[in-house]
Parts: C-alpha cells; sequence; structure tokens
C-alpha cells in the first residue's frame, strides 16, 4: 500500500459510509417523488409527460426497495437537510421560467432528470461496493435493481432528447 492509498476502513466505518450515503439517496427520492407532478406539469408533450410517470412509479419502487434496505440492517432513515439531491431538485434548472418554445422547457426538463438519475447512478453503485465489503447479498441485491432501473431511466431520457432533436 502506497502513501496515496488509505487503509481500507473497518466495518463499523463502513456501515457509516453506507448509512450517510443510502440516507442521502433516500431523502432526495423521497423529495423528488413528492415533486413528480409537478414536473409532470411542466412537460409539454405527452410522450414526456408518460415518462415522467413511468420514472415517478420507479422512484417509488426504489424507495420502498430503500425502506426494506433500512429494514434488513435495523436502521431507520434519518433526515438529511443538507442533501445535494433535494437542492438539485430545489434549483429544477430555472424549469418554472416560462420558455417561448416549449422544446427548450422540455429538453431541460430532460437534462435535469438525467442529471438526477447519474448521481443516483453513482450513489447506487457505491452503496453496491459498501454492501458487498459488508457482505449484505440481500441489500446488495436490492441497490443493484435501483441502480439497474436508474439507468435504464437515464437511457429512457436521453432516447426522448434524441427524438426532440433529430429526424431520423
Amino acid at each position: 500500500m502506497t502513501a496515496l492509498t488509505p487503509p481500507p476502513p473497518d466495518n463499523v466505518f463502513l456501515k457509516n459510509i453506507f448509512l450517510h450515503h443510502l440516507h442521502r439517496i433516500y431523502n432526495g427520492k423521497c423529495f423528488l417523488y413528492k415533486n413528480i407532478a409537478h414536473l409532470k406539469s411542466l412537460a409539454s408533450f405527452k410522450g414526456l409527460q408518460l415518462a415522467i410517470n413511468e420514472f415517478g412509479e420507479d422512484v417509488k419502487k426504489q424507495i420502498e426497495r430503500m425502506e426494506e434496505i433500512y429494514t434488513l440492517i435495523d436502521e431507520k432513515p434519518v433526515n438529511d437537510d443538507c442533501n445535494p439531491i433535494k437542492s438539485i431538485i430545489k434549483d429544477e434548472f430555472c424549469l418554472d421560467e416560462n420558455q417561448t418554445i416549449p422544446v427548450l422547457n422540455d429538453l431541460d426538463l430532460m437534462l435535469y432528470v438525467q442529471l438526477l438519475e447519474h448521481v443516483n447512478i453513482t450513489s447506487f453503485r457505491m452503496l453496491i461496493m459498501i454492501a458487498s465489503m459488508l457482505e449484505l447479498a440481500d441489500v446488495k441485491q436490492l441497490l443493484i435493481e435501483n441502480f439497474d432501473e436508474a439507468k435504464e431511466n437515464d437511457k429512457l431520457f436521453a432516447l426522448i432528447a434524441k427524438e426532440y432533436i433529430t429526424t431520423d
């Protein structure tokens, strides 16, 4: 091990890291779920509204899985006021500003959702690694399901954005 590589954390420290990130993503997802109807109302085209609806259903399933994770590890969610995901959601890329061209608002909305999914993908990836180190197979499986859903949602919004800006 070089001087640039920290020593591996023990299980107590790993669990603290795990909980810290689980709380953040859980609270962010709960806040996002409460705001899905507002996001849907900002979309001007039916296809995007349907995608946001599907996204909201996936967010709900992800929250339910995280609640199951809390049960499996005998912990409870802790409110996290300093939450970067909440901050991104509150900012909304100024989505409430009326654009003269509805497509601009829709593209901003898709960019915003994809940004959130990239944060979620990264967070779930880290949680999967830690769950593996802690030998929490059931927890890891639930996180993999959330990770896969987040990747699929990212692809969905990328495809919809492509439809908006290309002719093929």
